[in-house]
C-alpha cells in the first residue's frame, strides 16, 4: 500500500448540508445506474482485467483526449505499445490535469475500490501499477465482484437493435444479484449520412429482424420488432444519442395513435 492522503473522506463537499446529506443520506444507499456503457459479455462472464491500463484506460475516451491535448503519442493512448508504458504516459500528465475532473476522478478511483491514497505522478506510477495489478488478481476486483462492491442493485447496457442479448438473457438465469437490464439504442439507424456504414447496418438490421427494408415503413417495422424482442428481454428504457432535434415537429394522427402507447 502507497500511504500518504490525498482524498479526503469529505472531499467535494463543500458544506455543512452536503455532508449531511451524503454521509447520512446517500453514501449507503445502491446505485442503480440507467446508462452505461458496460459490456454485457464481460459481466456474464464475470471477467478478469489483466492490469491497471486494461480497466482504466483502454475505451476511456476521456482519459485519451486528455492525453492528446497534453501532446502524448498516439502510439500510447490506441497504438501498440506496451500497456505499462500506456499507463505511465498517463501518470506522466495526470498533475498537469489539475481543475478537471479528470484528476478528481483518477485520484477518488484510486482511493475506492483500490485503497490508494497518494498522488499518481511519473514517481509514483510503476508503484501504483504493480500494487493495482495485484488487486486485480482478487475475486473481488472481477466485473461482478466490483459491482457488489460498489452496491450496484441495476446497471442499464447500452445496446443496439442487432444484438440478440443472449449475454442478458445469461445473466437473467445466472445467480448474480445485480439486475443487469439491456437499452435500445438505435443510433446506427438514423446515420443516414453516412452511406457505406449506413446500408450495411440496414442488411444486418433486416436478417436480424425478418423484416425486408426498402423503404422507411421497412425501417420502422423492423425496428418495431426489435422494440419487441428488446421488451421480451427484460429492456423498460430506449437511450439516443441525437446530434441534433429539429425546432418544432408536428405529429401526424397515426403517430399520435402510436405514441400514446407509450
Amino acid at each position: 500500500m502507497i500511504e500518504g492522503a490525498v482524498i479526503p473522506e469529505d472531499f467535494l463537499l463543500n458544506s455543512k448540508k452536503a455532508k449531511i446529506l451524503f454521509n447520512d443520506y446517500a453514501k449507503n444507499l445502491p446505485i442503480i445506474d440507467y446508462h452505461n456503457h458496460l459490456p454485457p459479455q464481460e459481466i456474464a462472464e464475470n471477467k478478469k482485467f489483466a492490469n491497471l491500463t486494461e480497466i482504466w484506460l483502454k475505451g476511456d475516451h476521456y482519459k485519451w483526449r486528455g492525453m492528446r491535448a497534453l501532446g502524448v503519442s498516439e502510439e500510447l493512448i490506441t497504438g501498440n505499445a506496451e500497456d505499462q508504458d500506456k499507463f505511465m504516459a498517463w501518470a506522466r500528465v495526470v498533475p498537469a490535469t489539475v481543475r478537471n475532473p479528470l484528476f478528481h476522478w483518477t485520484h477518488m478511483e484510486l482511493k475506492n475500490p483500490f485503497g490508494i491514497n497518494s498522488f499518481l505522478n511519473a514517481d509514483s506510477g510503476k508503484r501504483i501499477y504493480e500494487d493495482c495489478n495485484a488487486l486485480l488478481k482478487k475475486d473481488e476486483f472481477s466485473t461482478q465482484g466490483l459491482l457488489n462492491h460498489f452496491k450496484v442493485k441495476m446497471v442499464g447496457t447500452t445496446d443496439d437493435p442487432c444484438d440478440d442479448l443472449k449475454y442478458h438473457k445469461q445473466l437473467s438465469e445466472s445467480d448474480f444479484s445485480v439486475k443487469v437490464k439491456p437499452s435500445f439504442r438505435p443510433d446506427k439507424a438514423l446515420l443516414i449520412d453516412k452511406a457505406i456504414q449506413f446500408k450495411d447496418y440496414i442488411k444486418q438490421l433486416s436478417v436480424v429482424s425478418g423484416v425486408v427494408i426498402a423503404d422507411i415503413d421497412g425501417l420502422l417495422a423492423a425496428l418495431r420488432q426489435r422494440v419487441d424482442y428488446f421488451a421480451e428481454h427484460n429492456c423498460s428504457v430506449s437511450d439516443h444519442g441525437l446530434a441534433m432535434l429539429p425546432a418544432a415537429y408536428t405529429l401526424t394522427d397515426v403517430e399520435k395513435k402510436e405514441f400514446a402507447v407509450f
